[in-house]
């Protein structure tokens, strides 16, 4: 099986200073831009409230460039002014794709040559979440960021439950379907509606399918960290901007190349 390589992430890091500053008029000048919500009527004392607070954050002097009433007795704000804390690229920790981005031709080919059946993905929005707009983005055949969704490709079946799918039932498609992965999207994360929706449904699969033979549980959002996943129960996490690529490699990673893998070594 072809694959491409990953990127040379060292080589980006050794091109950044050791220490950097925000910038905003001018490189180094630590000049930053919050917004947030006070639940106070809009007004001076309002104004003043939310200057405290910026220069608690330590974002001082500040300016409040923006206040406007949102409601009875609370005032939106956005304050701009520079810091002094320092940042430390090299100290960053990211979560690296650890799989090469395969081409359509290189998935369908993996899949028929190893899995010799369709890959069967079962997708949903869960509880109460109604935007389906992540999870159509990777499933559906027009896809996202000029690639096609994961029903573009042959060798893989995709059973979109679409939006406000119960735990319940979605275990139960995806026993039905004989899922090899289930994919939810969670954008609604209100009072961490996505952390609680996720961990329960960890908790239903493992307990709905003998060990070892849970489909594999990928779960998608804009406001999950990346490096979550073993906390949250499921095998892995995608944030915002993924792509349909990245999935369907992924997809190919964790469930089709150890199978290829195990059939080399026996062949052996």
């Amino acid at each position: 099986m072809t694959t491409s390589s990953t990127p040379d992430r060292a080589a980006d890091v050794a091109e950044i200073p050791q220490v950097i500053r925000p910038y905003g008029d001018q490189t180094g000048d630590g000049m930053v831009q919050v917004s947030f919500t006070l639940p106070m009527p809009n007004g001076k004392r309002a104004e003043g409230a939310a200057l405290q607070l910026a220069s608690k954050m330590g974002i001082e002097p500040a300016l409040v460039v923006h206040a406007k009433a949102i409601g009875d007795g609370f005032t939106f704000f956005v304050v701009y002014g520079p810091v002094k804390h320092l940042v430390e690229p090299a100290l960053v920790e990211v979560v690296e794709r650890e799989f090469p981005l395969l081409s359509g031709k290189e998935i369908n080919t993996a899949i028929k040559r190893h899995l010799r059946r369709k890959l069967v993905v079962v997708g949903a929005c869960i509880g109460t979440d109604a935007h389906t707009v992540g999870i159509d983005a990777i499933l559906n055949i027009k896809g996202f960021a000029g690639e096609k969704g994961l029903e573009y490709h042959r060798e893989i079946k995709v059973v979109n439950l679409g939006a406000q799918v119960l735990i319940p039932d979605l275990v139960e498609r995806a026993r039905a379907e004989k899922a090899d992965a289930v994919l939810v999207s969670q954008v609604v994360t209100q009072r961490d509606a996505h952390i609680h929706n996720t961990t329960a449904m960890s908790a239903a699969f493992r307990e709905a399918f003998p060990a070892g033979r849970v489909p594999h549980l990928v779960v998608g959002g804009p406001r999950f960290e990346e490096g979550s996943a073993g906390a949250l129960g499921v095998d892995r996490i995608f944030g915002r901007g993924t792509t349909p690529g990245e999935v369907a490699s992924y997809l190919i990673h964790a469930l089709v190349a150890p199978r290829a893998a195990a059939g080399h070594s026996k062949g052996a």
